[in-house]
């Protein structure tokens, strides 16, 4: 069965065309476009005209893409973006009239689940004693603990590279008064993640969405953006800190220049790569140092939609 998945976030939004095979997936088409839907929404819990005709369009685009490809089915997932958004029916009824589904919202918990599902699909490590999937978006990121059962323990929160970047690092490059103040809000969240999910209990982390594989492309000191190299890369986490660290203190010209950087991430990675430090450190002292490397995925929660289509009647 040929199948699409759109994933909607606050930074972006995504497209997945592939054929399914006994919920094996083969991509036909995959495509990502930054259109920060959720510009201005930590602040207003509105969607502004702007980013609204910046993922209308998009969507007509990948509308004419899945008729071009003869995808049978289609679902598509929105995340934290609208789940804030007073106005979220104009997008609703904007998005149904030109792709002719239902957009679902889904909570938090639903968004952790699917993301889950996605790396564990091509992750047979996941299926060891307990992992840690962390999936850090534009509005919220989701902690989920789980193995080859499935789902254990999984909690949203709403902390994520644009909601950190429009609420604490406004300066270029930030300074440190900006990155204390995020930090300890980082903290709150991780703490308040310790009442749902067992963090000390974990065997591995993994960390997917844009953030996480920008920061990996910085590890590695790529050439350029490969999501072959990317994807399934395991690397100590001192060595993660220290590529955090520095996407932190780069200014946004300096983040520019990097070969890998995608232009719609330069103002929002440093937030993104203050969470991540945040999280990859924290675990390591929640786990006494069991946990001292981390692995990106390339597949997440758009992976995880697209598979459950394949389960749809």
């Amino acid at each position: 069965m040929r199948v699409a998945a759109i994933d909607c976030g606050t930074n972006s939004i995504r497209l997945l065309i592939a054929d399914n095979d006994d919920g094996v997936l083969t991509d036909v088409h995959r495509e990502m476009r930054v259109v920060r839907l959720g510009q201005g929404v930590d602040a207003t819990c509105r969607l502004t005209e702007e980013a609204l005709a910046r993922t209308f369009a998009a969507t007509e685009d990948y509308a004419e893409l899945i008729r071009t490809h003869g995808a049978q089915r289609v679902r598509f997932v929105a995340t934290s973006a609208t789940r804030d958004a007073q106005n979220r029916q104009v997008f609703i009824d904007g998005i149904r009239a030109r792709l002719g589904v239902e957009p679902e919202v889904v909570s938090g918990d639903e968004e952790a689940a699917l993301s889950f599902a996605g790396a564990a699909s091509v992750l047979p490590g996941l299926g060891l004693p307990l992992a840690l999937v962390v999936d850090l978006g534009g509005g919220s990121t989701e902690f989920v603990a789980g193995n080859s059962a499935g789902v254990q323990a999984g909690i949203s929160t709403n902390m994520g590279c644009v909601r950190f970047t429009e609420r604490y690092l406004l300066s270029d490059p930030p300074t440190a008064a900006e990155i204390t103040a995020a930090e300890a809000e980082i903290e709150d969240n991780i703490s308040a993640v310790l009442a749902t999910v067992p963090l000390a209990e974990v065997d591995s982390l993994v960390g997917v969405a844009g953030s996480v594989t920008t920061i990996t492309a910085q590890a590695l000191n790529l050439p350029g953006y490969d999501r072959g190299q990317i994807h399934g890369a395991v690397l100590p986490a001192a060595q993660i800190i220290r590529a955090c660290t520095d996407l932190l203190q780069m200014t946004r010209a300096q983040r520019q220049a990097l070969p890998f950087m995608h232009p719609g991430r330069v103002d929002v990675i440093g937030a993104g790569a203050l969470i991540w430090r945040t999280v990859v450190a924290r675990l390591g002292v929640l786990t006494a140092g069991r946990v001292d490397s981390v692995t990106a995925s390339e597949h997440d929660i758009l992976d995880g939609i697209a598979l459950g289509i394949s389960r749809q009647d």
